[in-house]
């Protein structure tokens, strides 16, 4: 198992801290879809990506279509996919996605918080190199199902790594689910495969990988850099934060 599954272990417990902000989150992922690819889910990949994560996580049919209708009012600004760019302290490198409709707000929040805690907001393409752009996508596992012949044949795809995780309900239910990552132009193509051999996705999309090594810090050390993150991640308008920080477990 490489480097994905690694990252990987850090996040797949971690979860935006209360479902409104999880639903805040993807509702305007989905109007940013809807806007650039149409309401038409058979014409919009990441449309349908985004429906399945939406269902997976018990996000209300409501909130699903008032997402979409929104992208259609001429009274909802456009929203733009953005990327900051950090230090925290100590020398962790921090990437940063937000999708905001007023970049001066966003940007002054993120520039604060990194100031609050003794980092300090860099240019673009200060810590990018640092981080490969990777399609991700998660499937349910089915009965039977051979992981080392699914990858093999998913290689022509564009898929680099895959991996079993187990995922835990509030009532302890396990579910097993496949990760499958790949080369960030290869989303389409590993989206068609899933879809043509009728696995059920639980969500599709993309993800920062760190390819350095991850540095390691103190337990006071972590203390601020642990206060950054949960800043960065607070904010609706950030919808992902990634840093070069080595888990705490490892």
């Amino acid at each position: 198992m490489g480097r994905a599954f690694e990252f990987r272990k850090e996040r797949k417990m971690k979860r935006w801290g209360h479902m409104a902000r999880v639903f805040t989150k993807l509702g305007k992922e989905i109007t940013i879809a809807v806007k650039q690819g149409g309401a038409d889910v058979t014409g919009n990949p990441r449309l349908r990506a985004l429906l399945a994560e939406a269902r997976s996580e018990s996000m209300p049919k409501e909130n699903i279509e008032r997402a979409i209708k929104k992208a259609t009012d001429k009274d909802t600004g456009d929203y733009k996919e953005l990327v900051y760019e950090g230090y925290g302290p100590h020398g962790i490198a921090y990437l940063v996605e937000a999708a905001t409709d007023n970049n001066t707000r966003t940007v002054a929040n993120v520039r604060s918080y990194f100031t609050k805690c003794g980092g300090s907001l860099g240019t673009s393409g200060s810590v990018s190199f640092m981080f490969d752009h990777k399609c991700v996508f998660r499937i349910k596992e089915t009965e039977g199902m051979d992981l080392e012949e699914l990858e093999l044949e998913m290689i022509d795809y564009g898929v680099e790594e895959l991996f079993e995780e187990i995922e835990v309900d509030q009532d302890d239910n396990e579910t097993k689910i496949v990760v499958i990552y790949g080369a960030y132009e290869a989303y389409g193509a590993i989206q068609k495969y899933i879809e043509e051999q009728n696995y059920e996705m639980v969500s599709g999309g993309f993800e920062r990988i760190p390819n350095v090594d991850l540095k390691e810090v103190s337990a006071e050390q972590r203390v601020g850099l642990d206060k950054l993150t949960d800043l960065l991640e607070e904010d609706e308008d950030v919808t992902h934060v990634y840093s070069t920080l080595k888990p705490a477990d490892e």
